[in-house]
């Protein structure tokens, strides 16, 4: 079964009386590129998300957002009136026994002052930390699950391409006998044209034969099936395909390339030219297979 590496997964939780929200997402990367983003208070989950987080998702570029929801009235801040107060009445006697004036408008001095303003926050508790765990693992349950089904619809974009490719092959088997009677009588023809003196017919017989079967293709086709054959089972071989595959569109380039080096045939390379077009359709998409 194919993974792709895009996806995305959300899920929410409550923790310390206020609504979390796990966000993942992810794209293709050759390796895991993963980046952690946790609110105040909740840093110390960073690294075990982080190993969750790499040990399920394995590769891709990851960003995994916790977002505390802020809206809620006891998360603003509070003036603490009475150390306002305090201040202020430090800040009017100390300039009374410098002789001096005091500052027209304390405010923004006095607001920086420490404990001046507070918030009623609290460090959220083992079960908090739980709930968030918990979270983190459902959205990485929902990242898997987009995962499967992008997978699914590149196994079947795979499976249309390589039976194009197999259907090409066999197109270019029409083409062979004419192929090879082409070549003989372009090399007769222009030996013919030759006025002047003669040649060993039967040499050139061996020769003629050497050279036809350096342009022979049959281990190019039959390489060419076999690598189409290993790239379905490979589709089929449990999860982390994704770099087999890249090796074995390798491997299949090769062999249409020298198919076409060899083709010195014009309907047979412009087949080739086609088998090209669909393996470098399949290259593109094996970039997002896990």
């Amino acid at each position: 079964m194919l993974l792709s590496m895009t996806g995305f997964g959300k899920a929410t939780c409550e923790a310390n009386g206020k609504a979390l929200t796990v966000e993942i997402k992810s794209l293709n990367s050759k390796q895991l590129d993963l980046s952690v983003r946790t609110p105040s208070g909740y840093r110390e989950l960073e690294i075990d998300v982080r190993n969750e987080v790499q040990r399920r998702v394995i590769r891709g570029k990851v960003e995994c957002t916790l977002n505390l929801d802020s809206s809620a009235k006891d998360t603003l801040q509070q003036i603490n009136t009475e150390a306002f107060s305090a201040y202020l009445k430090q800040l009017q006697d100390t300039a009374k026994l410098v002789g001096i004036a005091p500052p027209e408008d304390p405010w923004a001095l006095l607001l920086k002052m420490p404990d001046v303003v507070r918030s009623d926050y609290q460090e959220p508790d083992q079960a908090d930390l739980d709930h968030v765990r918990e979270a983190v693992n459902t959205a990485i349950d929902r990242l898997i699950d987009f995962r499967i089904q992008e997978g699914a619809m590149l196994a079947s974009i795979f499976n249309e391409k390589i039976s194009r490719i197999e259907q090409l092959l066999e197109d270019i088997k029409r083409y062979e006998s004419e192929r090879i009677e082409t070549i003989k009588s372009r090399i007769t023809d222009s030996l013919e044209r030759i006025t002047e003196g003669d040649y060993d017919k039967n040499r050139f017989e061996q020769e003629l034969i050497y050279y036809i079967e350096k342009l022979d293709i049959n281990e190019e086709k039959a390489r060419l099936a076999n690598h189409c054959k290993y790239f379905r089972q490979t589709m089929e071989d449990g999860e982390g395909q994704g770099k087999k595959l890249g090796f074995i569109t390798q491997e299949i380039g090769r062999e249409i390339n020298t198919l076409g080096s060899k083709s010195n045939h014009t309907l047979m390379q412009q087949t080739v030219v086609c088998m090209k077009d669909e393996l470098e359709q399949i290259k593109e998409q094996v970039l997002n297979v896990l």
